[in-house]
């Protein structure tokens, strides 16, 4: 395509946008090129094409409205009016994606995909883009996508799920939509969806070679190879840069077209007449085989990463300029005007009218209010209905349910004599299965093994495969996996085996499902309780990987529920309240079963059976925050404050202290990690005359600082006060793991110290 001599002399002082800018008018008005006979709507816009004449001009204008919104949010940004200027010029094409899938196909949408937003509104009466959108770039309170809170592409009625700036991240849990959604017959669970639906999940070449992104291919494959449906179709948007850093050429197609089990096709998005017709063909086989499909969209890139990238100063003017004559708006104007469907003046015209329209929509929007409150900003993120929480989780009318789950009335747990934790676990995992339908129960080993503890031994035999599963050894995807059967409406209860292995996979609740909320205004939301077996002692078995005590990684993340018990029927009333929270406020929960505990029955001897529990019948809960005492109000001259395996540790402690020093000991387990329940921990240490927290973490990242940071605030500061913790270490092998980790002597030596 030829461009004016006068634009390719350009030099590098002038405003790139504005030169792309100038460059459409240019071409328009220097156009010379012949024009056929017009065609109807229902003609092809060229001869051949597989586009008609009326699906162009929507497209076009579609094009036309995602790039006349990046030009007005670099206009605008300087006057910080716009919060965000990276733009989607040179990836229209991907409005063809939007044109040939539904609005009921869930869409985990490429930060680039101006167009394919605007194209989806269509889909239903009564939207505008182009002020959704505006409200969108000015951080508005009435941003329909986030409320304000980050510039994404995202509509609740188009179910286009927001993403924040993510690098393939969302590859997991796209791919987990499309299993989910051929998932739900089988377990009779109602889509919200059509059942034919399929996932569309775009992305850059760039991000195509991260971890996460290769990741979701490998699964899809391994999902394929296994002649399982998973209905996704990965879009890649090939424009040959990752910011700065470019793709070598043909990479690509070279790494993507011959891989086994996932779907190849390619198009060209920089023309919409030629490329639309393989576009469609790629949506089609997704739709009608159930396969992973791979669409390899040809783009460019039009004005750098964002309106922060001076490309000027790292690319040569000839090379900006090679660029800036691809752009597929040129194109589009070209067939516009060749196929009759538009003369110049009414172009421009078109050209103009789109732009008055985006500065219009943007200076309206500048107007809108903005949050203006912590609470404003904060309210989606941890929605909590205590009262709707807890009739739920003492909901108990599942009677025949249970019974067919445990054999018969004879068999309930709550007729049977104390157990240990490991069985009052998988207990209460039958309870949660037989009440909860719309259950899922996944990860490695889970199925006919019972887990690596056997704590879910016996779910699979009772569920059957449909709905307790094992999964590849890739614990992102088994989070991917999460968040795509909660997009659909069901209730998943992953299991990750150990604590060091969620290390891996953490983004996939940080950045992923723990942000929908927030992100999406409360519209969306990734329920699930993800199973964590966790922390030491494991008596210098499997060293650091099966005895990680690093919980701080969960405790930073914002709106999680991270609950611990250390005992059976604690364990019991806090999944109750863990799914209950799920179920109702869409809350994503995290559970630590510290493995040390699974078979522990004895608490001061051996044979004293004094650390096995009654099985709490339904109808029983625990609320969040709700920690349980050991001791009366009265036995203040030392308060414990702990968690998990501290819990027996501190009470075996206890005993010797109060013969040491003639102390009344009172224990106080927390069993909730995050939110620590600060009212309750400042109310137990009232009356405490010392105090120690006893915190199997590691020394500068565990919980026994929000500990100590609610108690000073609360005022208690002046009470005398001692932390026994874990050292910054990993956990060694054999005897060596209990040099670092606080034991019974660790206790009672620190209570000395207070003395």
């Amino acid at each position: 395509m030829s461009i004016p001599h006068a634009i390719a002399a350009r030099h590098k002082g002038f405003n790139r946008a504005e030169i792309v800018d100038q460059n459409f008018v240019e071409f328009v008005q220097f156009w010379q090129g012949e024009v056929g006979d017009t065609p109807r709507d229902h003609d092809p816009v060229l001869p051949g094409s597989s586009l008609d004449a009326r699906g162009f001009r929507e497209l076009f204008e579609s094009q036309l409205i995602s790039r006349h919104l990046d030009l007005m949010a670099r206009v605008l940004r300087v006057q910080n009016k716009v919060f965000y200027t990276i733009g989607s010029s040179g990836h229209e094409g991907n409005a063809m994606v939007a044109r040939a899938t539904r609005h009921t196909d869930p869409a985990f949408l490429h930060y680039r995909s101006g167009a394919f937003m605007a194209e989806r509104f269509r889909k239903l009466p009564g939207m505008d883009p182009v002020m959704d959108s505006a409200l969108s770039f000015a951080a508005s309170k009435e941003d329909p996508a986030s409320g304000g809170r980050h510039k994404v592409w995202g509509s609740k009625p188009l179910w286009v799920l927001p993403q924040t700036s993510t690098i393939a991240s969302h590859l997991p849990k796209a791919l987990g939509t499309a299993i989910a959604i051929e998932q739900a017959p089988r377990i009779g669970h109602t889509l919200p969806i059509p059942d034919d639906s399929i996932t569309i999940c775009s992305f850059g070449d760039a991000s195509s070679n991260h971890a996460t992104a290769q990741t979701a291919f490998n699964a899809a494959a391994w999902t394929a190879y296994q002649k399982l449906p998973a209905p996704v179709l990965f879009v890649c948007e090939d424009n040959g840069i990752g910011i700065s850093v470019k793709t070598p050429g043909g990479w690509v197609a070279s790494n993507f077209r011959q891989r086994a089990n996932l779907d190849y096709f390619y198009a060209d998005g920089l023309d919409l007449s030629g490329g639309y017709a393989d576009v469609e063909r790629a949506v089609a086989h997704c739709r009608n085989t159930r396969r992973p499909t791979f669409l390899h969209l040809n783009t460019t890139r039009i004005m750098g990463h964002a309106g922060t990238d001076f490309e000027i100063e790292w690319r040569s003017v000839e090379e900006l300029v090679a660029l800036e004559a691809t752009d597929p708006l040129l194109r589009s104007a070209a067939i516009a005007l060749s196929s009759g469907l538009y003369d110049k003046p009414t172009l421009l015209a078109l050209y103009d009218s789109i732009r008055r329209r985006c500065f219009e929509a943007a200076e309206d929007a500048d107007g809108r209010p903005r949050l203006s409150s912590l609470a404003d900003v904060m309210a989606p993120l941890a929605p909590y209905t205590p009262d709707a929480v807890r009739a739920e989780a003492e909901r108990s009318d599942y009677v025949e349910a249970r019974e067919r789950a445990f054999g018969g009335a004879e068999k309930l747990p709550e007729a049977q004599a104390p157990r240990h934790l490991a069985i009052q676990i998988n207990q209460a995992l039958h309870d949660l299965m037989a009440k909860y339908p719309q259950t899922l129960l996944f990860g490695e080993d889970v199925a006919q093994k019972g887990g690596v503890y056997t704590v879910t031994k016996g779910l699979h035999k009772t569920f059957r495969n449909a709905r307790v599963f094992n999964t590849l050894l890739d614990e992102t995807m088994i989070l991917g996996l999460a968040q795509g059967y909660a997009n659909m409406g069901m209730l998943p209860i992953p299991e990750i085996q150990y604590l060091a292995y969620f290390h891996n996979a953490c983004d996939q609740i940080r950045g992923e499902a723990a942000s929908l909320q927030f992100f999406s205004n409360d519209q969306y939301r990734n329920p699930m309780l993800v199973r964590i077996a966790s922390l030491g002692y494991q008596r210098g078995f499997g060293g650091h990987f099966h005895n990680d005590n690093s919980i701080t990684a969960l405790r930073d993340i914002p709106g999680l529920v991270v609950g611990c018990p250390s005992r059976g029927d604690d364990a019991a009333t806090m999944l109750r309240t863990l799914a209950a929270l799920a179920k109702v406020d869409g809350r994503v929960c995290a559970f630590l079963e510290p493995i040390a505990l699974y078979m522990t029955k004895d608490l001061h001897e051996a044979g004293d059976g004094a650390w096995q529990f009654s099985y709490p019948a339904p109808g029983e809960a625990m609320a969040l925050g709700e920690g349980r005492i050991y001791g009366e109000a009265s036995d203040n001259d030392l308060v414990i404050f702990t968690f998990g395996n501290g819990v027996p540790m501190s009470l075996r402690a206890a005993r010797r202290i109060e013969a040491t020093h003639g102390w009344k000991v009172r224990v106080v387990d927390l069993r909730w990690l995050v939110p620590l329940n600060d009212p309750f921990i400042q109310a137990q240490a009232a009356s405490a005359k010392r105090i120690l927290v006893v915190d199997e973490g590691r020394k500068s990242a565990g919980v026994g600082e929000g500990v100590i940071t609610a108690i000073v605030e609360g005022g208690y500061g002046a009470t005398p006060l001692h932390r026994v913790v874990g050292a910054d270490t990993f956990t060694p092998l054999a005897g060596a793991a209990f040099l670092v980790l606080p034991g019974d002597d660790d206790v009672v030596a620190a209570a000395a110290l207070l003395a």
